[in-house]
């Protein structure tokens, strides 16, 4: 009875050394640590691992040589066996503190609260996806280290390595589809494609992405909605990422107005609005006139942001501000259709009537840079040459404004001078239409 008492406080002695030095060891890490970042990880993340670890190392080795004249029992062999479990998974759970420790310092370094943070975000959602798979094989291997300490478990394991092939044939099959999003979630993690915080559209949905897994995308939609996706979505899907290169978007409002609308004074409006607001980023202020067809004419501002919630509530602000615009200052540019009720003989004066040749007037050359998209200013430019070229229309051009032998007019004047014969009609209309008025 005596050796069992000597035992026991041998194991309590050593448990209670074991955490006077965690205890020693994590107060000296706190005040070295003060200005160290990875100090402050270890004393957070460490403690308590290094604590357990320690402890159930110190009451093994007390059981193990403090216990020798019990050697062989049934009693001893389970504590000790039980003790081994112990350690294993204590040491499991430290060296995975240790790596999160490595990881959180890593992500400390790239700040995602600034506004060019694309490189952040992606070393961010690299280092979570790597986070969650080392902590898998972490726990896997620890399952596996402790199944290989009973011996019924070493015992079949040759069996299980020779059938191991055609298992993994089955369970590759059986989990197709878990295989499939996990290689998936790594493919996304390292091809760039998609990063925490990325704002995208999909399924008809605007969000960004909230959390990234091996298995699964949550996209918190606008709305505060949550939009559950399969990491296979991602690489077989099309879908849209605002964000892909940088934070600035562009986004456009558009209006179906009569033709009397005045475009260059609501231009200049559209222009005192935007920067009038901070919600703009000064990149992108540009109206124009993208179609004129079934009795309507289609305005389209286009506008640019720092980030999509600044475009999307800058979106807003335009249209509610050029409808009131429209409605109160310009109520003839309204939408309206026309009805023209009469016989074809055009006799009335608001009816059709032969034209006058009008005179021609070359169009005006100098275009403001608020009705140009590809061109006039910086932002412009860079888009001409990333969608066209640079100077790739400066040889046809040349060709157009002059001849070689110096007769005659350039096919552009020619042309115009076709459009605006065949616009007489229309032209000599208008003022007869004019005259009645």
């Amino acid at each position: 009875m005596r050796n069992y008492l000597v035992a026991i406080a041998a194991a309590a002695a050593a448990a209670a050394i074991a955490l006077f030095v965690a205890a020693i060891v994590h107060r000296t890490i706190r005040r070295l640590g003060r200005r160290s970042l990875l100090m402050t990880e270890l004393t957070e993340h460490v403690h308590r691992p290094f604590q357990v670890a320690t402890t159930v190392l110190a009451v093994q080795l007390a059981v193990r040589f403090g216990t020798g004249f019990a050697v062989g029992t049934p009693w001893r062999q389970v504590v000790l066996h039980t003790l081994v479990l112990g350690l294993v998974a204590a040491t499991a759970w430290l060296v995975a503190a240790l790596l999160v420790v490595v990881e959180d310092t890593a992500l400390a370094r790239f700040r995602v609260d600034v506004p060019n943070n694309r490189h952040a975000r992606r070393v961010r959602t690299q280092v979570v996806l790597l986070r969650r798979l080392t902590i898998a094989v972490i726990v896997v291997l620890a399952i596996g280290v402790m199944l290989m300490t009973f011996p019924a478990v070493r015992g079949i394991g040759a069996g299980v390595l020779t059938s191991a092939g055609v298992v993994g044939v089955v369970a590759a099959l059986a989990a197709q589809s878990l295989l499939g999003n996990v290689i998936a979630g790594l493919q996304l993690a390292f091809s760039d494609a998609v990063r925490l915080d990325d704002v995208v559209v999909v399924e008809g949905e605007w969000g960004r992405i909230e959390e990234l897994t091996l298995s699964y995308v949550v996209v918190q939609i606008w709305d505060d909605r949550r939009l559950i996706l399969p990491t296979s979505y991602f690489t077989s899907t099309p879908f849209q990422n605002w964000t892909r290169t940088e934070a600035a978007v562009l986004g456009t409002a558009e209006f179906d107005v009569d033709w009397s609308i005045p475009v260059q004074v609501m231009r200049e409006e559209l222009r005192r609005l935007v920067e009038s607001t901070d919600l703009w980023d000064g990149r992108v202020c540009v109206l124009q006139v993208t179609d004129a067809t079934g009795g309507l004419v289609k305005v389209r501002a286009l506008v640019s942001a720092a980030d999509a919630g600044s475009l999307w509530d800058l979106r807003c602000l335009v249209r509610e501000h050029l409808v009131g615009w429209i409605r109160d200052q310009r109520p003839t540019a309204l939408p309206r259709s026309r009805t023209e009720i009469g016989d074809a003989s055009g006799t009335l004066p608001w009816q059709w009537v032969q034209p006058r040749r009008p005179e021609r007037r070359r169009p005006e050359t100098d275009v403001p840079d608020d009705a140009r998209v590809f061109g006039g200013s910086d932002d412009g430019e860079a888009r001409s040459e990333a969608f066209v070229g640079p100077d790739n229309d400066a040889e046809p051009r040349d060709r157009s404004e002059t001849r070689a032998d110096g007769r005659g007019e350039s096919r552009a004047d020619q042309a115009d001078a076709g459009v605006n014969g065949r616009g007489g009609t229309l032209v000599g209309a208008e003022e007869s239409l004019d005259g009645r008025r």
